[in-house]
């Protein structure tokens, strides 16, 4: 049985992709005190509860996915056992701190995901406190492997470089499409085949990185023929740093990523 507390959108991508991929949605329950966002799991034919204690009763696997700062308030009252899976997705808050709103040697994992798990394209960065066993490990691929792709880390701090390339990076993309529409629309292009041409273009370019074995650099060389139109325009990215300022600009979300660890986990 996994139990969500929390029915988000988050909560919502991981429960219609574990039915999606064949997971018995009398197996699933979601605990959320808002009645409409339990009306949507009830129609899944997911039992919802109103009651957080009740809904974790017997729960081999409970997953947190409430806002950072309403961890402690929502974790403090449940009595938890260890062998249950804590699987937390609640960005920022560290195994140290579930650990004490729980048991001393609760089975934790920490997860970031990010939003394309909406549409079942996700990519999660996942860290296993010392208590969890090979099973706790595989519950939670199972999990997040529903809506995307998971990539184990081997220290906790490493989940907020996660959270600044993957947990924070649709942003940095979305921006990128953002400008090249704008860009495209000066240029004279319509709004909507500006949109059309950047968005297929992302996704195509994307799929490349994905679906063959060259590095990026090298796809990015394989399209930049010497004098050529994309050559003048790396040229100019380069002349104005970008490099510089998407590794300042991960590096600030890293930073970021630590803070709000230490503000919500006191």
């Amino acid at each position: 049985m996994i139990t969500f507390i929390g029915a988000g959108n988050m909560a919502r991508s991981l429960v219609e992709g574990l039915i999606a991929k064949g997971t018995a949605a009398s197996t699933l329950r979601v605990a959320d005190p808002i009645e409409p966002q339990r009306a949507h799991y009830v129609a899944l034919g997911v039992e919802a509860f109103a009651d957080n204690a009740a809904a974790v009763d017997g729960a081999t696997t409970v997953v947190l996915a409430v806002k950072p700062q309403l961890a402690a308030q929502v974790l403090g009252p449940l009595s938890l056992a260890p062998e249950q899976l804590l699987l937390s997705i609640a960005a920022g808050i560290t195994s140290h701190a579930l650990a004490a709103w729980t048991q001393p040697d609760q089975a934790i994992i920490r997860c970031m995901p990010n939003t394309p798990a909406l549409v079942g394209s996700g990519a999660a960065g996942l860290y296993a406190s010392t208590a969890c066993s090979a099973a706790h490990r595989q519950a939670a691929e199972q999990i997040l492997n529903a809506v995307g792709t998971v990539t184990w880390v081997a220290e906790e701090t490493q989940l907020d470089a996660v959270t600044a390339v993957s947990g924070s990076g649709p942003a940095y993309f979305f921006q990128l499409m953002e400008s090249m529409i704008d860009a495209g629309t000066k240029l004279g292009l319509s709004p909507e085949v500006a949109r059309q041409l950047t968005v297929q273009t992302a996704l195509g370019a994307a799929r490349m990185a994905a679906e063959t074995n060259d590095e990026p650099a090298q796809l990015r060389q394989n399209v930049t023929s010497p004098g050529g139109t994309t050559a003048a325009a790396l040229e100019v990215m380069h002349s104005r740093q970008l490099p510089s300022i998407i590794e300042a600009a991960l590096t600030a979300a890293d930073h970021r990523a630590a803070e709000l660890g230490r503000e919500f986990g006191n």
